[in-house]
């Protein structure tokens, strides 16, 4: 068993929201790079393609950002509970 010193709990603490961060920050980049990057920056490239008779740029802006944002949910859920076994604070 692990001796819990203040110490150890606290430099736990402190990994534990560092993961937690991390998982943010990347997902967060995830959805900036898609709502952001394909959608405005490259939307004149995108702008060309049709996709249901209406410019694929509009379909990134208007739904690809959404999608993208419901599927990172799930993502950040399933990650975080990953993280909750591993700094074993995960509830059952």
């Amino acid at each position: 068993m692990e001796e819990r010193t203040p110490n150890n709990q606290n430099s736990k603490a402190v990994a534990y929201w560092r993961a937690n961060l991390r998982a943010i920050l990347i997902l967060l980049a995830i959805w900036a790079l898609v709502s952001y990057v394909a959608a405005i920056i490259l939307g004149g490239v995108f702008y060309n393609v049709r996709f249901f008779q209406l410019p694929l740029s509009f379909w990134f802006a208007q739904q690809g950002s959404m999608i993208t944002f419901v599927i990172l949910i799930f993502v950040y859920s399933w990650w975080m509970n990953k993280i909750d076994r591993e700094f074993d604070v995960h509830e059952e």
